[in-house]
């Protein structure tokens, strides 16, 4: 008896040994973005995308293993910070994340402290960079959007009386906003006064829109995300106002919300680094890789950056050597060292040869899409 006790417990023991060093021999990288909620589009994209990734890379069997925890913050800093003390409990070394601006901006400040490596997907707005130099994007800055929208509006002679609609109390569409209005002046657009709104009356922007309407705008420019745009695409046929849309990278996955007639996004433009439509073979074996995954959804841009996010990971966890065992703030100082080299570079779904300097910015080009029968196209 005592015999097979102890064969007992050595069995025990072996296996509980082995799933140690199972666990030991993974770096765990954690995500944090807004899965339910008004922003859920882009968490949910950015979750599902990371999670091919993470089997990607795992299927290749190579040295470097992830695991992946993604944590919902439906778009609230202060949710956005318990989840970031939640993955560092579970033991994140890595922080692929958050989704969205002012979130981000609130854990970006965590991961200084801790000195955690933190690449975001889409949290674009130079206040997230400007935290620390441990934080890195993938997604292209809010200046460098106002900055294309502006050029691109110009360049194509897209509106001869421009009107903008923005969230003042957001430092995404301010960010962009600024650096549009300031670029806009140098072409000589002709700008109207821009219609703000906040959060707290985002559901009716008649009076935004009626604004732009009565001041002859041919064209409105929209550097907010995707749910208030959908309000203003309603007001304005509502009032059968018929005006071009320009919109920035907030506004991919429009055609996904809930209640809203699509159609009335025909002809919508935005900038974007990635059209689901696009025939190279990375974009097209991701797509087909989404659509298993999520019963034939098509990936937007938000998506792409998910997967582009591990990928960077995974390439500069390679170059660095970065090992299992090694403590976050190790591996950071690592990663910091790959990421702004001279000699490192990505290929990504949302950029080829992607880099960054020291200041956490990436560099890579946005491309224009327009909303055609349904589906996002190159304008380009």
């Amino acid at each position: 008896m005592k015999k097979a006790l102890s064969l007992v417990l050595t069995a025990a023991l072996a296996a509980s040994f082995v799933m140690s060093a199972s666990a030991a021999e993974v770096i765990k990288i954690g995500g944090i973005g807004p899965v339910t909620g008004p922003a859920g589009i882009y968490g949910s994209s950015v979750k599902n995308a990371m999670e091919i990734a993470v089997d990607e890379v795992n299927a290749m069997g190579g040295d470097i293993q992830f695991e992946l925890q993604f944590e919902d913050d439906t778009h609230d800093a202060e949710v956005s910070v318990n989840a970031y003390n939640t993955l560092k409990d579970w033991g994140m070394q890595i922080l692929g994340g958050t989704v969205t601006t002012n979130p981000c901006i609130a854990v970006g400040s965590e991961a200084v402290a801790d000195n955690m490596f933190l690449l975001t997907p889409s949290a674009s707005s130079q206040d997230v960079i400007d935290t620390g130099d441990n934080i890195f994007q993938v997604c292209f800055t809010d200046p460098n959007q106002g900055l294309a929208s502006a050029d691109y509006i110009s360049s194509q002679n897209l509106g001869t009386k421009i009107g903008v609609i923005y969230n003042s109390g957001d430092a995404y569409s301010t960010g962009i906003l600024n650096t549009f209005l300031a670029k806009a002046d140098e072409l000589g657009l002709d700008v109207l006064e821009p219609q703000a709104f906040t959060d707290d009356n985002s559901t009716d922007l008649t009076t935004q829109v009626q604004a732009c309407k009565d001041g002859g705008a041919d064209l409105i420019f929209l550097p907010i995300y995707y749910t208030p745009a959908s309000q203003i695409l309603k007001a304005a046929s509502d009032m059968d106002y018929e005006v071009k849309f320009f919109g920035v990278d907030g506004m991919d996955g429009i055609l996904d919300v809930e209640g809203f007639d699509t159609s009335l996004a025909e002809g919508v433009m935005l900038l974007t680094p990635f059209v689901a439509t696009a025939t190279d073979d990375a974009t097209v074996a991701f797509v087909e890789a989404y659509k298993e995954k999520t019963d034939g959804q098509i990936p937007n841009q938000f998506a792409a950056d998910g997967y582009d996010v591990v990928m960077a990971l995974y390439k500069a966890c390679t170059e660095a050597g970065i090992t299992a065992d090694m403590s976050a703030s190790d591996v950071c100082d690592a990663l910091k060292e790959v990421f702004t080299s001279d000699s490192f570079s990505v290929d990504g779904l949302t950029g080829s040869g992607m880099t960054w300097d020291a200041s956490g910015a990436v560099s890579k080009a946005p491309h224009g899409m327009v909303i055609e029968n349904g589906e996002y196209q190159p304008m380009d």
